[in-house]
Parts: C-alpha cells; sequence; structure tokens
C-alpha cells in the first residue's frame, strides 16, 4: 500500500496559476480568452496537478523509474503545450514583458534546443536522479527547470505573440524533429543496459513483477517511443494544418458545396434523353 501524501506544494502551485489566469483574463477584458483557450489552461493544469500529486508522483518518486519518466515526458512535451495554447496573445505579451528582452533571444530554435535538450540529459545523470529523489525541494527544483526548458522550446511552435521569435510551419516541423532525436541517446542508454544505472530505484521496493532493469528499459521506451510520439503527433497537425492553409489560398480547397454543384451541372447529361421530334431526312441523304 502507497501511504498517502497530500503535496500542499503542488495544491499551492496550481491553484495560484488558476487563480493568475482567471484574474488575467479579468483584467484584459471581456472575450480575452475564448472557451477553447479556457480549456487548453484548464487541461494543462490538469496534467500537473494528476502526475504532482499522490499516488502517481509517489511511485515514480520512490518505487517506479518508467513512471518518474511517463511523469518527465507530460511535464515536458505536454503540460506547458496545453498552457501555451491557453494563453491568449495579449496574455502572453502582458505575462512576458518584464523578461521579453531575454525571451527575444533566448526563444530562438537554437538556443531554445541546446537549452532544452541540455536540461533533458542533465537531469537523467545518475547523481541528479539519485540525489533529487531523496531530497523534495531538490525534485520540485528539478521539475520546476524541466517545464520551464520545456516552455521555451515550445514557445516558437505554439507562439502567437508577433514580439516574440516565431517560425514557419515547415521551420516548425523541422524544429520539432530535433527535439526528437537528442533524447534518443539517454533513452538507448536506458534500453540497452544490462544493470541498473540509478542506485536508488534498483533498492527501491517492486510494486510490481518487473526488475529494476526492467523498469529501467519500460522508462527507455516511454522516453524514447512516448516523447516521439508526442512529438510527430503534433508535425502531423502543423502539416495539415499548413496544407489546407495554402490551398485556401490558392483556392482549390475542394468542398461538398463544390461537389454538389459539379453533380447539378452534370445531373442532365446523365438522366433521360429528350424526346425531341427528329428533323426531316434531307434530300441528299438517300444519295
Amino acid at each position: 500500500m502507497i501511504p498517502f501524501h497530500a503535496h500542499p506544494d503542488v495544491i499551492t502551485v496550481v491553484g495560484l496559476l488558476a487563480w493568475g489566469y482567471a484574474w488575467s483574463v479579468r483584467r484584459l477584458g471581456p472575450g480575452a480568452a475564448s472557451r477553447k483557450q479556457v480549456g487548453y489552461f484548464s487541461a494543462g493544469l490538469a496534467v500537473i496537478l494528476v502526475f504532482s500529486m499522490w499516488p502517481l508522483h509517489d511511485i515514480s518518486e520512490r518505487y517506479l523509474f518508467s513512471v518518474h519518466m511517463a511523469q518527465h515526458t507530460f511535464f515536458s512535451l505536454v503540460a506547458p503545450a496545453l498552457l501555451l495554447l491557453g494563453c491568449p496573445p495579449a496574455m502572453l505579451r502582458w505575462l512576458t514583458a518584464p523578461v521579453a528582452g531575454v525571451l527575444r533571444r533566448l526563444c530562438r530554435p537554437v538556443p531554445a534546443s541546446l537549452l532544452f535538450n541540455a536540461v533533458v540529459v542533465g537531469t537523467h545523470w545518475p547523481k541528479w536522479v539519485n540525489y533529487t529523489v531523496q531530497h523534495e525541494w531538490a525534485h520540485f527544483l528539478a521539475h520546476t527547470l524541466l517545464f520551464g526548458a520545456a516552455t521555451v522550446m515550445w514557445l516558437p511552435v505554439i507562439n502567437r505573440d508577433p514580439s516574440l521569435p516565431t517560425l514557419s510551419p515547415p521551420a516548425r516541423m523541422l524544429y520539432l524533429f530535433v527535439q526528437s532525436i537528442v533524447p534518443t541517446v539517454p533513452a538507448s542508454f536506458l534500453a540497452f543496459a544490462e544493470r541498473p544505472i540509478y542506485s536508488w530505484y534498483a533498492a527501491a521496493p517492486r510494486l510490481t513483477a518487473m526488475s529494476a532493469v526492467e523498469d529501467q528499459q519500460v522508462a527507455g521506451a516511454v522516453m524514447k517511443v512516448g516523447g516521439a510520439t508526442i512529438i510527430w503527433t503534433v508535425i502531423v497537425v502543423i502539416f495539415f494544418r499548413w496544407y489546407q492553409e495554402s490551398q485556401r489560398d490558392q483556392g482549390d480547397v475542394l468542398t461538398w458545396a463544390d461537389v454538389e454543384r459539379e453533380l447539378a451541372l452534370t445531373a442532365p447529361a446523365v438522366g433521360p434523353t429528350s424526346s425531341r421530334p427528329s428533323s426531316p431526312a434531307s434530300p441528299d441523304a438517300s444519295l
């Protein structure tokens, strides 16, 4: 049985984020955020809450490294993206105004990629993991660092504020493809290691029939396959939206109204022939 832990720090952080979002919407005025944006932001808060609370957080911290990896995947590739999708451009501009100069430099593709991938690799260094899971404040700091770096990574893709760097659809797809490459390195070490890499999880009580090595291999699969699935799903969505927009700009988008119009035009040709009297034969017809 996993002992219950309330995690008041998580409740406080999520509550402050929810209050801050509601206050910002009211301050910006009616219609500042659409229902879809509110839904995105709420979903992002829900992801943070679910993976930071009992029992998932406790399982990831004390028992299974595979759950720890799933927690990191959602903290870096799901929650920041949903929160950014939920922020209207005016709100994002207002919230980032104090650090706008830094963000303009940091959120360019190369710096953002270097920062995010360095944090991903560094936070899976064995000594770092073994230390953070034994110290609550260090674990909270590690999650904050990962979340912040992931937010910087997502900004060039999701940002709708023209004052911050943004990318064209082809550049977004290439940029996200790069983000799916570097995590392959630590994921490979986890998947192919023949002994436990993290001493804390090697000595942890087993909640399942998996050994520490098997748990580690599952964690590698979550990091590589799970992360790549999320990133490539976003790439596919960007591609189809880009394709539809380009076709719409060219006026070549086929709609159902176009199909009905074509059917109406071709209907007389395929319908019964009219019974007009045939014209009399000309005098030369018998020659």
